[in-house]
């Protein structure tokens, strides 16, 4: 069975927020102007950020990634302590599930776009990019297409459960 993307992104929609909010804090970070951003609609994309471009190849790289760092980060601060009662004492409340639900609605969309994709390779491929940026940047593309292609494997979901259920699971058994 085939779920349309966007009725996941419906279900996941705080994810979808956060990825915005990424994208969209990295822009600020480095002083690019905003000039219009959806945080969260019916349709493909699901939200976006519409920035000018900005000033390095590296600034292009990190807005293109921030969501990677960002969803990742707040969907396993935001499923850990749901983890405790859940994991350790096979019992919670509502709050615990809905803690984990949206620790990984937000952590299953942290891979970037193929569109971040698109506007990170152009930026590598563009004149005067530093051969270090090019060296990082390259195999990042590769890796959010490979990403891209795998969440048709429901490989985003996969990783969103390993970081935020089952990396806070592992942390309650060690501690």
């Amino acid at each position: 069975m085939i779920i349309p993307g966007e009725l996941i992104a419906f279900l996941t929609f705080p994810g979808v927020i956060v990825h915005e909010i990424g994208h969209q804090l990295m822009c600020r970070w480095f002083r690019v102007a905003v000039f219009d951003v959806c945080y969260y609609r019916w349709g493909n994309p699901a939200g976006y950020v519409v920035h000018e471009p900005p000033r390095t190849q590296f600034q292009s790289l990190l807005i293109g990634i921030a969501p990677f760092l960002a969803n990742t980060v707040i969907g396993a601060i935001i499923a850990l302590p749901a983890a405790i009662p859940v994991f350790t004492f096979e019992s919670g409340s509502v709050i615990d599930y809905v803690l984990i639900w949206l620790g990984v609605s937000i952590t299953m969309h942290a891979f970037p776009s193929t569109g971040d994709a698109a506007s990170i390779w152009a930026a590598v491929r563009s004149r005067g990019t530093g051969l270090a940026t090019r060296v990082i940047a390259t195999p990042i593309v590769g890796l959010i297409y490979l990403g891209a292609l795998g969440s048709f494997f429901w490989l985003d979901v996969f990783y969103g459960i390993a970081v935020a259920a089952a990396l806070p699971a592992a942390l309650v058994r060690i501690l």
